[in-house]
């Protein structure tokens, strides 16, 4: 009997053999509190299944002693250091082979799953006779590798459609979602979802008295069939265009066309999976998609260094921001008062909140339970017990400065005051405190609940123990923090200004809205700017870009104070630049023989990246990474194509820099390069000098 206590050492991985003849393989990555896949850890897996066939258990139960979850998946960094197709090709056929010897075990196999099993997790649970999962919300099932640019590679696609049939596994494996232990067992994912208690007995007994595998339905299996894949493909790429363009992300596209020339023959799809993803991870867009995944990490790993765990949270402001910053921390198990001038004010907040608690929990009980978190307080009685005092009224500094006033004297030692503006420098408003280091801005953006980024700002003035508590609580509500200085519009705002108001200005010129957002689109920006204007409310835009443009010098077209003084601000009126029914924009067809400027997208584009050129040299962001990242996560800026800095990189800042100097000559001011292009371009060409790295 081998255990870790016996050996005495550290293990990833270690096996228990019980009193039953079970065993139970444990994984435990040493040095990290996630279980990833390494080809190290794959290649101790393989040799641990080839130890228990020489020692014939009645059967083996593989689970994780990480709290966490089960197995989050592949190491993502061993996907950079892929030199060619070949050896892709050689790395896929090895995790396959180890997954091969899973499948191939002579005795009963249970995954026991709980928390996170992804990826590379969830093929090796594929792998295995049988699966039992938790039944708690915490516990989620996917296979999320279209969001790395590749698809499943270790047997995922070839296990999962024949167990589940291609409705459900098509649908998991093109969105990249996932689903809790319950729904999975609908599904047939899962054998069994039972709650924690139950979770070894679950498994013990399905090893005990092994009943037959789960088979699907004939209606399951029918959608594999050779006759039926043809016009499933079809409606799958249909469903896939909507939200991703080939040129722009081909795993999805890739995946449907694997499932539809393989489906019936294992061995065939095996050997496919593999040449297929080794083509996606060695191309352009994976290797971008897997950067911008390390970036969400880096931002992740900035929360780390300290122990403030914030659990009341009192949020002054029940408008849309306010109510929706309040709803998503109870949501994430805070402890929320939610205060505003009245009653009245505060209960439409209430009413999302539990509209989103609905969409997101599903079940009663945690419904209520999150309801029960966050309390409508227009008294402003928790202010005294928070950890976290979050002020997210309308932009004006007097107000603000006048609720400080208020605050500062009824909060607790060692709480944090954060500000919500978009706009107002800490300098305008921390004047009236008595600690003004205490003040920090936590940043938000709209809608709250989708956005992941918030910008943590701080200036010269601002504790470093501040910020880091405000780094703190936002990964405790499971964002992703941007540090920031509080110059004018931060970093998301100040970047994306430009490329609005450059859009509002090719619309006044007389190019359809239409055809400047589907440049955008085709650019591989998620939304097009005209409808971005319309969607976040002109009125907002204005606002905002009258007062970046006092602090920058940026022009305001005179076209959006028009539309703003007829009353069209954009979705919310019914009108803007598009008018709306029942939500959706309604976009004329362009006019027939219409043919576009052909510099539509650049100046869009260029201006900002000029803007995010200005915010590097001003150090608005210490880190050139981090810029990359809330650019990606704060404005959408084409994730495929690995963050702005790296598509500058990518073109050449010397060839960006020239396109920029022609506009500036042909359109004036606006155009006008910053002087940190010269730094860009040197530190380019430095990179490709001396290599990345």
């Amino acid at each position: 009997m081998d255990t870790a206590s016996e050996t005495n050492e550290k293990r990833d991985l270690y096996t228990v053999i019980d009193d039953d003849n079970i065993a139970w393989l444990h994984f435990d990555k040493q040095g990290t509190g996630t279980n990833v896949l390494s080809a190290a850890i794959l290649e101790a897996f393989y040799e641990e299944l080839l130890e228990l066939v020489e020692r014939a258990p009645r059967g083996l139960v593989i689970l994780s002693d990480k709290r966490n979850g089960f197995i989050a998946g592949a190491d993502v960094r061993e996907f950079t250091q892929l030199a060619n197709h070949d050896e892709a090709v050689s790395a896929i056929q090895r995790g396959q082979a180890v997954f091969d010897r899973l499948a191939a075990l002579p005795f009963p196999s249970v995954a026991l799953i709980h928390g996170f099993c992804l990826g590379g997790g969830l093929e090796m649970a594929l792998a295995c006779r049988y699966r039992v999962a938790r039944d708690d919300p915490g516990t989620r099932l996917g296979l999320p590798e279209v969001r790395l640019g590749i698809h499943p590679g270790f047997g995922g696609s070839v296990r999962l459609t024949p167990l589940v049939g291609a409705l459900h596994a098509m649908d998991l494996m093109l969105s990249g979602r996932s689903v809790d232990g319950r729904a999975a067992k609908r599904m047939g994912i899962v054998d069994h979802a039972v709650p924690e208690r139950h979770l070894k007995s679950a498994a013990r007994a399905l090893i005990l008295d092994p009943p037959f595998p789960h088979r699907p339905s004939k209606l399951q299996a029918l959608s594999n069939h050779a006759w039926v894949r043809p016009v499933l493909a079809r409606v799958f790429r249909h469903q896939v265009s909507k939200k991703a363009r080939k040129d722009h992300y081909p795993a999805p596209y890739a995946l449907i066309d694997l499932w539809q020339q393989h489906a019936d023959n294992e061995r065939d799809m095996m050997h496919a999976e593999a040449e297929s993803v080794a083509n996606l991870i060695t191309g352009p867009t994976a290797q971008n998609l897997i950067r911008v995944f390390l970036l969400q990490e880096q931002l992740k790993a900035l929360g780390r260094g300290t122990d403030f765990k914030p659990k009341c949270i009192h949020v002054v402001g029940a408008g849309i921001m306010g109510g929706d910053i309040a709803a998503w921390c109870a949501l994430r198990g805070m402890q929320v008062t939610l205060s505003d001038q009245s009653p009245e004010r505060i209960a439409p907040a209430i009413k999302r909140a539990h509209t989103l608690f609905k969409r997101r929990l599903k079940r009663p009980r945690p419904i209520q339970e999150a309801m029960d978190r966050l309390m409508p307080d227009h008294k402003g009685l928790g202010v005294e017990q928070a950890d976290v005092v979050i002020e997210a009224i309308f932009e004006d500094a007097e107000v603000k400065r006048s609720l400080y006033r208020e605050l500062e004297p009824r909060m607790r030692k060692g709480a944090i005051l954060a500000t919500n503006t978009s706009s107002i420098p800490l300098a305008e408003l921390r004047d009236v405190l008595d600690d003004p280091a205490c003040l920090v801005g936590i940043h938000f953006f709209n809608p709250v609940a989708k956005m992941q980024l918030v910008e943590i700002v701080r200036d010269d003035e601002t504790d470093s123990e501040v910020v880091a508590k405000a780094i703190a609580f936002t990964r405790k509500i499971d964002r992703l923090p941007l540090p920031v200085t509080s110059t004018p519009g931060f970093l998301v705002n100040r970047v994306l200004m430009p490329y609005l108001l450059e859009a509002v200005e090719l619309e006044n010129e007389g190019i359809p809205p239409a055809e400047i957002d589907r440049q955008a689109l085709e650019f591989g920006m998620p939304m097009g700017p005209i409808e971005l204007a319309d969607t976040v409310g002109l009125d907002i835009c204005l606002h905002v870009a009258e007062n970046l443009g006092k602090h920058l010098n940026t022009p305001v077209p005179q076209r959006l104070r028009d539309l703003v003084n007829q009353g069209r601000l954009g979705r919310k009126s019914g009108a803007g630049f598009y008018q709306y029914k029942k939500g959706k924009a309604v976009k004329p067809a362009l006019p027939k023989g219409y043919h576009p400027h052909a510099d539509i997208s650049d100046r869009m584009i260029l201006r900002m990246l000029n803007e995010v050129v200005a915010c590097l040299r001003e150090k608005v962001i210490e880190e050139a990474d981090h810029l990359d990242a809330g650019m990606v996560y704060g404005t959408g800026f084409a994730p495929f194509r690995g963050g702005p800095l790296y598509y500058i990189e990518a073109m050449g800042a010397d060839t960006l820099l020239q396109r920029l100097r022609n506009l500036e000559q042909k359109l004036g001011d606006r155009f006008k390069p910053d002087p940190g292009w010269e730094y860009v371009a040197g530190f380019t060409d430095e990179k490709e000098t001396h290599g990345n790295g």
